[in-house]
């Protein structure tokens, strides 16, 4: 924790008093050095992607935005300097930001934009129709937890990768209709549901080779990191390697669906200010469902 100057906004500019926010695999890369060289830094580097909060003040020329009004995003902004793990936030005005609707809370909103983003560019790549079966390796994280609702909600049957016990339980809330131990013999519990194999595979984790045998000739998938393409030429695998894209209408889609109720936010721990390194630590261990950071008050 440090003291810094009180962002001041520019003309194009809001300035957000920070209420909360959320911890995601971004921020574990960037405090272990991942974008060293990759991604310009400017320091001090405040944390975390995501943040929801007040407007406090806007610029000259905003008027897209009022003080007073609740909004909701993902800091973008480069060279990695401004985050959500701070008081005040200073974003252009046109950047992945959008209010908060009528019955979100910003503890709530301060969680879904990076994952819940994912979740959609993921969903995008692999294109899902009524009827199709869907693997989600990594189902348990707060990625997996936006894609198990809105792929059941797209008719898509979803099978989950969860051990026994609280992480099963977990996946079936939301929305799984079959759950797979990814510690056991993840091709034979797959096989028994999908015999010819799944129509797509979604890669939050895991090895990305041992999911393209469980995918059908023809089939699509989508992962968060890195792959090695070639595994998916001969078979006709429509393979993807997806980026959160957080962008005001797909926040808002995101916001307008929890607040309507289609759409839960799991919730593992929130932390104060205090004590991110914990949050850090707790995350590097496993989660269920998403991490907050409390920030205000």
């Amino acid at each position: 924790m440090t003291e810094v100057e009180t962002p001041v906004p520019g003309a194009t500019d809001i300035r957000i008093r920070v209420s909360g926010s959320s911890l995601n695999g971004f921020d574990t890369a960037l405090v272990r050095g991942f974008f060293n060289g990759i991604l310009p830094h400017r320091f001090p580097v405040v944390l975390g992607r995501d943040f929801a909060g007040t407007v406090d003040a806007v610029g000259a020329d905003v008027t897209t935005f009022a003080t007073g009004q609740s909004v909701f995003g993902v800091v973008l902004t480069f060279p990695l300097n401004a985050g959500g793990f701070g008081e005040y936030l200073v974003l252009p005005a046109d950047h992945s930001i959008a209010p908060v609707p009528e019955g979100v809370d910003l503890a709530t909103a301060g969680v879904i934009g990076l994952a819940g983003s994912a979740a959609l560019a993921a969903l995008d790549a692999v294109q899902l129709n009524a009827g199709d079966t869907v693997l989600v390796s990594g189902a348990t994280g707060g990625v997996g937890a936006f894609v198990l609702q809105l792929a059941t909600a797209a008719g898509a049957t979803t099978i989950a990768t969860a051990t026994p016990g609280v992480e099963t339980e977990h996946v079936r809330q939301l929305g799984a209709a079959h759950v797979v131990d990814h510690t056991k013999d993840l091709a034979a519990q797959v096989r028994a549901v999908a015999p010819t194999g799944v129509d797509a595979a979604l890669h939050f984790a895991g090895d990305p080779a041992a999911l393209v045998e469980l995918v059908a000739d023809g089939g699509r998938f989508a992962s968060l990191l890195m792959m090695d393409a070639s595994p998916f030429a001969s078979r006709g695998i429509t393979a993807t390697a997806v980026a959160a894209a957080p962008n005001p209408a797909g926040l808002t889609s995101l916001a307008e669906r929890v607040a309507a109720g289609q759409l839960t936010v799991p919730v593992q721990r929130t932390y104060p200010l205090a004590q991110v390194p914990q949050a850090f630590a707790d995350f590097a261990a496993g989660t269920v469902g998403k991490l907050a950071v409390h920030v205000d008050g």
